[in-house]
């Protein structure tokens, strides 16, 4: 498998066989999915461009928030990753990886929808790593459902909590340990521009990630604190198989983008590490958006 510097076709730069109609309990495991998605755990080659940064990153047990947790470690970060209690086997990997790179690896099991345990992460980071420098807001919850009125109001917070309020609390937490060079990355989607008639309650959140991340970023600017977004398209992670897509659809995920392909995680990590590093010094404000080549405005 090429590694991300590999110049090659991108639309051909992964098998897309159709993966098989399956369906897990949310949140999931990655371990149980098929085909498993690609990290890039054999692929991915860090350059030293975080040499001694903090990373806290939510979501970082599988899909997009693991793969930018092993892109970060070895780019030289270490890493605190916030993650269910229920998805600690797959945590458990990704912390292997952190330290397989030689980096601190940070293990925060517990539920961002709870405000008191976004404050502890945050303390808890500072703690365990001395500070903090790189926020990434990545837990995100999506559950599909046909009609408006089979939203029930226990999902529809549930997802407004988990997108949007955690982001805001970990963010409000975060920030009086944010020195001037720090960086914070939100996670949004394509859903955010073109909206699945499946995903109203989850594109509601991603529209408002995008709107946060932009008026964040005017306000913290004179600070020199950058805040910025990744929009990603259709990616293949357990959240599409943890009630995220109807089953019968799994089979086409992905396939009508212009690169008629699933994105792969390991796609969206340098992204991310762009967006951390001084590369990106004078970006603020900015959604970048990785999805095969859908329209955005």
């Amino acid at each position: 498998m090429p590694d991300q510097y590999t110049f090659d076709d991108p639309a051909k730069r992964y098998p897309n066989p159709r993966p098989p109609e399956q369906q897990q309990r949310p949140p999931g495991e990655q371990a149980d999915l098929e085909p498993r998605p690609d990290l890039g755990e054999d692929t991915y080659r860090g350059t030293g461009r975080l040499a001694g940064r903090r990373a806290l990153i939510t979501g970082a047990d599988s899909g997009i928030g693991g793969a930018v947790a092993i892109a970060f470690a070895r780019e030289g970060a270490d890493v605190a990753l916030v993650h269910l209690p229920e998805e600690e086997q797959d945590a458990s990997r990704i912390v292997g990886l952190v330290q397989d790179a030689g980096r601190t690896a940070l293990a925060l099991p517990g539920d961002v929808t709870d405000a008191d345990f976004c404050i502890d992460v945050v303390e808890r980071t500072v703690a365990g790593l001395g500070g903090i420098d790189i926020l990434v807001n990545n837990a995100g919850h999506q559950q599909w459902a046909e009609r408006l009125e089979d939203i029930s109001d226990e999902q529809f917070d549930r997802t407004m909590r988990t997108n949007v309020y955690a982001m805001f609390r970990i963010t409000r937490a975060a920030l009086p340990h944010l020195r001037p060079g720090s960086v914070i990355i939100n996670t949004t989607s394509k859903e955010a521009y073109s909206p699945s008639p499946l995903l109203v309650d989850y594109a509601t959140t991603k529209g408002a990630i995008n709107v946060f991340t932009k008026a964040l970023a005017e306000q913290v600017g004179p600070r020199g604190i950058r805040v910025n977004a990744v929009a990603p398209g259709p990616t293949w992670t357990v959240l599409q198989a943890a009630g995220g897509q109807p089953a019968e659809k799994i089979p086409h995920f992905g396939g009508s983008v212009p690169m008629g392909r699933p994105g792969q995680p390991a796609e969206l990590a340098p992204a991310y590490v762009f967006l951390a590093s001084a590369e990106s010094s004078y970006v603020s404000g900015e959604t970048l958006n990785v999805n095969g080549g859908i329209p955005t405005p």
